[in-house]
């Protein structure tokens, strides 16, 4: 099915950009600025993403699958039923992130920062999640766990 694009998929990443529906598979985005960014049901398939900024980001259902977030500054973005299968999220910060019902099936978190997070129906299946500061703020998950904090 697809859908009409709206304004702005042509636009440049910036704070605040709407990227609604936007098509940007294998985009190179490395350190780009999308606080705040419209993101919604938006494709970043393969597209590469690291240390970008995508703090407070509305990113609901957008589509992350196999992207590399590496060193991401997620901080309180809203990715609610966001894919993010086989992304690479090492390193990312997720400190209050909205990840209800996303899939982070077989992502690799790990020594990511989850303070705060909401994963809540989030399918952690084989996520990679050594190193990582869980939820609650203070404990790091220890190295080889997969699919839940051990």
């Amino acid at each position: 099915m697809a859908w009409p694009a709206l304004a702005g998929c042509t636009d440049p990443p910036a704070p605040e950009v709407v990227w609604r529906r936007c098509l940007l598979d294998s985009s190179e985005l490395p350190g780009a600025d999308l606080t705040r960014a419209q993101l919604r049901d938006a494709s970043f398939q393969r597209a590469t993403l690291t240390d970008a900024k995508l703090i407070e980001a509305d990113a609901i259902e957008a589509r992350f699958v196999s992207a590399d977030l590496s060193g991401a500054d997620l901080s309180r973005a809203v990715l609610r039923s966001a894919d993010l299968t086989r992304a690479n999220l090492q390193r990312a910060v997720l400190v209050g992130t909205d990840l209800r019902r996303a899939t982070l099936f077989r992502a690799d978190l790990t020594d990511a920062d989850l303070t705060g997070a909401n994963l809540a129906g989030a399918n952690m299946s084989g996520a990679m999640l050594g190193g990582a500061r869980w939820t609650d703020g203070r404990r790091v998950c220890a190295a080889g766990s997969v699919g839940n904090c051990q």
